[in-house]
């Protein structure tokens, strides 16, 4: 089976190359530039803060859990204090104390709300409305920003939802474009 699995990975690549090429020349690539990490915990902790306080706050976005709406080491996003948020919104959100969660909201039942990842199979996380601590008002890439009530990301969110049965083999073939 791995066998099969490598040879198909093979000419997936292989036959999808031009596709890849022109998908990097249109999203462009992050610059290399220098950059100093916190742990998440810490930094998170701040920016929660900061948004607590009213400001807006821009972090680079770290991990696959988002793909393939948000990159790693490609996309940034933009977060804003919200005081309420719908399904649909992607929040940063702290899940226990000290760990942070930049995911979707997949269901809200009352004062209890569901998260997953777009690019999560199964996992959910649970949280409160309290717990949220910003929402993303902006997906920032290196040569465009995409606002995040923007109709056509809406439309894109909500087809990905409704894909969710399949969407291993769309991230597999996403992964094999990129």
């Amino acid at each position: 089976m791995s066998v099969l699995k490598t040879i198909v990975r093979f000419l997936l690549k292989l036959l999808l190359a031009p596709l890849r090429y022109s998908n990097r020349r249109r999203n462009g690539v992050a610059p290399k530039e220098e950059r100093h990490e916190l742990p998440n915990d810490v930094f998170l902790g701040l920016v929660s803060e900061t948004l607590a306080e009213g400001h807006t706050a821009v972090i680079w976005v770290k991990g696959y859990s988002m793909r393939p709406f948000i990159e790693f080491g490609r996309d940034k996003v933009k977060l804003a204090f919200a005081p309420s948020c719908q399904v649909g919104d992607a929040v940063l959100a702290e899940i226990a104390r000290g760990h942070y969660v930049l995911h979707r909201i997949i269901r809200k039942d009352g004062d209890r709300i569901t998260l997953q990842g777009d690019g999560n199979i199964r996992g959910v996380e649970y949280c409160t409305t309290a717990d949220i601590r910003g929402v993303v008002t902006e997906y920032i890439r290196p040569n465009r920003t995409l606002r995040a009530d923007d109709s056509g990301l809406k439309r894109r969110i909500r087809l990905w939802r409704i894909l969710r049965p399949i969407r291993r083999e769309l991230l597999f073939i996403y992964k094999v474009l990129i």
